[in-house]
């Protein structure tokens, strides 16, 4: 019964696990946003993206999650082969270089990779400490959650935020008025004084 009652109220004694949870929801509602693509009405490239999108955040989870594991089967690696070394870190430059040119995605796994480290720091404050894979698969679990909690937040209001303005044809815009800007011609008829008559005909 402790141990029930401890589970339940472990997101209240580790508030970065709640943390995790509201940003995995914020991306997940960020990710679901129509883009270029969602206007071109190419909705399978759109599935594709969120695909990826998904897969890069469990990367993230599991090199946050299990980090000496992982550099310690990498360096295994790299050390028996030298091909296999250059290769890896051909690919490291790749893809860092990558997420260079595109800001906003590495934003994003910093701010998700971030997110998780606290999430983990926290745990080890109450000596919460399961085995690696155990760990991995339970924040994989909640980011996952979360992040699809926030494409069904989105999916809910994207009806009431997507509305139509009212756009004004070229036949409304041809209609307005158009100055001219040609100078006024003078009057050609100019009144005469009093007492300043034209001289007439001599008789």
């Amino acid at each position: 019964m402790t141990t029930v009652l401890n589970l339940i109220l472990l997101p209240l004694r580790a508030p970065m696990v709640l943390l995790l949870l509201l940003v995995s929801t914020y991306l997940g509602l960020h990710w679901s946003r129509p883009g270029s693509w969602a206007d071109a009405g190419i909705g399978g490239v759109t599935h594709l993206i969120w695909s990826a999108e998904c897969l890069q955040a469990l990367v993230v989870v599991v090199v946050c999650t299990m980090p000496d594991l992982l550099l310690r089967r990498l360096s295994s690696i790299m050390a028996a082969s030298r091909v296999a070394s250059l290769v890896i870190t051909l690919l490291l430059v790749v893809t860092g270089g990558l997420y260079l040119l595109h800001l906003e995605v590495l934003s994003n796994v910093l701010i998700l990779s971030s997110s998780v480290l606290l999430a983990r720091l926290d745990l080890v404050r109450l000596r919460v400490v399961p085995p690696p894979f155990v760990m991995t698969l339970i924040l994989c679990v909640l980011v996952l959650g979360g992040i699809t909690l926030g494409r069904a937040l989105e999916l809910q209001i994207r009806p009431y935020v997507n509305v139509p303005q009212p756009t004004r044809t070229p036949a409304a815009v041809d209609r307005r008025p158009v100055r001219s800007r040609t100078r006024r011609e003078p009057d050609r008829a100019i009144p005469h004084l009093p007492g300043n008559a034209p001289p007439g005909p001599a008789l």
